[in-house]
């Protein structure tokens, strides 16, 4: 959705429907200035990333000038620190009144955030904006328990595949079976936030991750995929993923296979340069049944404070952020993938971008921003560790996995 912020939300009739009206409150001006121009004199607060506030990739700093240019009725001085998404959480619900007016979040921080009241819920047109720049997976991961969008995607996050074009082909990429005969892999087993690619029918709080009562509900089937895990742990062309070692290892040329995400891209490009490839992920058999890898995906996504002293303004601009032209902005500095799917063709290149749009849309499982999601980690991360170190196996991989969704509070669908 391109929006022309010029025309569309510089107006004072469209605030309604960018603020829900709780948020503007009576007749105060929030402590601002109004002159009898009509200009008003306001102050920002922003938290974002320090690589979107560096000198030579100052993307914040363009998108507030172009926000003041399409909002001449704002005089604003902005305040910017660092804050990143990953922290944001931590860092608003500490004291929200004293919080930023805008902050870039992780969307699985949605409800701590709003256990905090420091997350402001979206009005008509935002809300209409992130329903039509994005996929369901993206508009899910930023709507709360209550069903009410509280945020506006700007890029996702989840990992895919990469892979030696000379080792497989793009047909043998589709299946992990053949991958895994064919050349090295190294994949995170032992990381909770990619164990679970396995586990396919694996749900996490129900279908949009924001049913608390649905919980965590493990796939039936489950003691066959860890039995089958035990399987791939053994094969002589697999090697776990420290974190560090599965690059190194395409660096070297000991691995042909990585699963990872954007972050990755530059690295893993210049080490295969003419063989790069990358793709969504691929499918594997466990007792003559197809199943399919799913990894976790959540969104990057911007919030006004409710707190904040000017909402009106804070909720406009964090709609901007995500804007189409603050998006493209984006992936031109930054080369930070964009989730408005009318920018598209800006990624007809990009080999992971392309590669991290068909994960979302096709092979991947919503993180649930409910705290219950805090159950998963640790539970996920022992079961891994013990399956690369060969604690689990196939006499006991029932038991093993039983043990893991007790750990985790979960259940096995019946």
């Amino acid at each position: 959705m391109k929006i022309d912020w010029k025309k569309a939300i510089g107006l004072t009739a469209a605030v309604a429907m960018l603020v829900p009206l709780a948020a503007c409150g009576g007749s105060d001006n929030g402590g601002s200035d109004k002159k009898a121009s009509g200009t008003q004199n306001i102050t920002l607060s922003v938290w974002a990333p320090q690589e979107d506030q560096a000198k030579d990739t100052n993307w914040l700093g363009k998108v507030e000038e172009n926000f003041a240019k399409a909002h001449p009725e704002y005089n604003i001085t902005w305040k910017n620190d660092v804050v990143s998404e990953g922290d944001a959480s931590k860092q608003v619900s500490t004291d929200p009144s004293a919080a930023a007016d805008v902050y870039m979040f992780a969307s699985d921080q949605l409800g701590v955030l709003m256990d905090a009241k420091a997350i402001g819920q979206l009005g008509t047109d935002a809300e209409k904006q992130v329903k039509e720049q994005n996929g369901d997976l993206e508009v899910n991961s930023v709507t709360g328990t209550d069903g009410k969008l509280y945020g506006v995607p700007y890029t996702d996050n989840t990992w895919f595949m990469y892979y030696n074009k000379s080792k497989i082909t793009e047909d043998e990429a589709k299946d992990f079976d053949t991958i895994l005969s064919k050349a090295k892999v190294a994949f995170s087993l032992q990381n909770s936030w990619y164990i679970n690619g396995f586990y396919d029918g694996l749900s996490l709080f129900g279908e949009k991750g924001n049913d608390a009562d649905a919980g965590m509900v493990f796939p039936k089937d489950g003691a066959d995929i860890t039995s089958y895990l035990v399987d791939v742990v053994a094969n002589p062309n697999f090697s776990n993923d420290d974190g560090a070692s599965g690059l190194a290892a395409i660096k070297d040329g000991s691995a042909d296979v990585l699963f990872s995400g954007t972050w990755s891209a530059k690295d893993v490009k210049e080490a295969l340069g003419d063989n790069y490839a990358a793709t969504s992920l691929p499918t594997f058999t466990v007792n003559g049944q197809k199943k399919q890898m799913k990894s976790f995906a959540a969104t990057k996504a911007a919030a006004y404070n409710p707190n904040a002293k000017n909402p009106k303004a804070a909720a406009q601009f964090a709609a901007y952020l995500g804007s189409t032209e603050a998006q493209k902005l984006h992936y031109e500095m930054r080369a930070i993938p964009p989730t408005d799917k009318s920018l598209s063709d800006l990624t007809t290149d990009d080999v992971a971008a392309k590669a991290q749009s068909g994960t979302m849309a096709n092979t991947a499982l919503l993180q649930s921003g409910l705290s219950g999601m805090n159950d998963w980690w640790t539970p996920a991360e022992t079961f891994g560790k013990a399956l690369v170190n060969k604690e689990i196996t196939k006499d006991n991989a029932a038991a093993k996995y039983q043990d893991w969704v007790k750990q985790a509070g979960g259940k096995i669908a019946e």
